[in-house]
């Protein structure tokens, strides 16, 4: 199993009343990740910590050896928020971004829905590794496969996919061998829409424990205004 050094950091935020996002940090099973209740709708921290529940708790109960059907256990999350949203908000429903990632071998599995991200830092560069799941987002891709596409400007963050959706989302798959030195950064989009790329691969990179470079990042997306929660899960591989 590699050695990792982790830690997790949330702010509220500077206009927000409540903190509607949740994260995920058990290095008993290696499990790491963050969710984002969706803004708009009622129950947001809700869907949130219903959310990371149900994929904690999936994890949790894998038999040693077993390997786990990251596609299952997020179904599973997407119907146990869809029957809360059913009781506690059944005119409009409720919902949740989520990305997290849990070490299989000498492996990162990370399951992706929503525009929460996941970024990696490997030998000084940084890649964002997920796909935001919002109106824009989906539009750039499809046109650059030649279609025509339109949207409202309105709409342009909207969602395409979250957990709670009364059909099953698709969910994004990605395997990413780990290496000696790599570092992971789970961050929901009060970060992402607060601080750039090359500002964010500027603190992943900086020497220092995971929870100091954290701190620095939450911060600094909380000083430019903190417009909405912010929340990060940092690990950094030691040894594989």
């Amino acid at each position: 199993m590699p050695s990792l050094r982790a830690a997790a950091l949330t702010d509220i935020g500077r206009v927000r009343r409540n903190n509607e996002d949740r994260f995920l940090l058990d290095e008993a099973v290696q499990l790491f990740g963050v969710a984002d209740g969706v803004g708009g709708l009622p129950g947001g921290a809700e869907a949130a910590q219903q959310t990371i529940d149900e994929i904690s708790g999936g994890l949790h109960a894998l038999t040693n050896g077993q390997e786990p059907d990251l596609v299952a256990i997020v179904h599973h999350a997407n119907e146990s928020v869809l029957d809360l949203g059913r009781r506690i908000s059944p005119a409009m429903g409720i919902g949740s971004t989520l990305t997290f990632g849990c070490v299989r071998g000498n492996s990162l599995q990370i399951a992706h829905v929503g525009d929460s991200r996941v970024y990696g830092w490997r030998n000084g560069e940084l890649m964002q590794i997920s796909e935001d799941h919002s109106v824009e987002n989906e539009a750039r891709l499809r046109r650059a496969r030649g279609e025509v596409i339109y949207y409202h400007e309105a709409n342009r963050n909207a969602l395409t996919r979250c957990i709670g959706q009364p059909t099953p989302p698709e969910v994004d798959l990605i395997t990413r061998p780990l290496q000696a030195g790599d570092r992971y950064l789970f961050c929901t989009d009060g970060v992402t829409r607060m601080v750039g790329n090359t500002e964010l691969a500027t603190i992943v990179g900086k020497s220092g424990e995971p929870a100091e470079l954290l701190r620095e990042l939450i911060m600094l997306a909380v000083r430019r205004g903190g417009p909405d929660n912010a929340t990060g899960v940092l690990f950094i591989v030691d040894s594989v």
